[in-house]
């Protein structure tokens, strides 16, 4: 990690022993552990709050980027639902036109009346038990 290798750390090893003592060197030893140990953990806490923080700056502009896009898209869905309106609208004016060419006299959802009846719907009639049958209905409905 920190590039030292075997021999040197034979040469730190014989100095501590030296200058520390034998008494002392298991302890020290030790607390160095530990600290070295809390150094890593420290280091590998703050790398991870880097990536975490990386992560979520990319989550953002992710989600910048599919507001962007989600706005586009509903700009162009009401432009589309606006020409088709208009494309609805100049379509009724025309068939309202070519109605009205046809039959000025007729406004949309009349009927024609004549004075004539169809051939045979007068003369018809009809069995007794027909004849009462729409009677019966108008009784059973009050």
């Amino acid at each position: 990690m920190l590039g030292i290798e075997f021999p040197e750390l034979i040469v730190i090893t014989v100095v501590a022993l030296l200058v520390i003592g034998p008494e002392h060197l298991p302890k020290v030893a030790r607390t160095m552990g530990h600290l070295w140990g809390r150094a890593q953990r420290y280091i590998n806490g703050i790398k991870t709050d880097i990536s975490r923080d990386m992560a979520l700056e990319e989550l953002r502009q992710l989600q910048e980027k599919t507001k962007q896009e989600v706005g586009t898209f509903e700009q162009s869905m009401k432009e589309a639902a606006h020409e088709w309106e208009n494309e609805v609208k100049e379509f009724e004016r025309d068939a309202n036109a070519t109605l009205q060419q046809n039959s000025p006299t007729e406004l949309p959802g009349q009927s024609i009346q004549t004075d004539n009846p169809p051939k045979g719907a007068m003369n018809e009639e009809l069995p007794p038990e027909q004849a009462a049958a729409p009677e019966q209905k108008n009784t059973q409905k009050s």
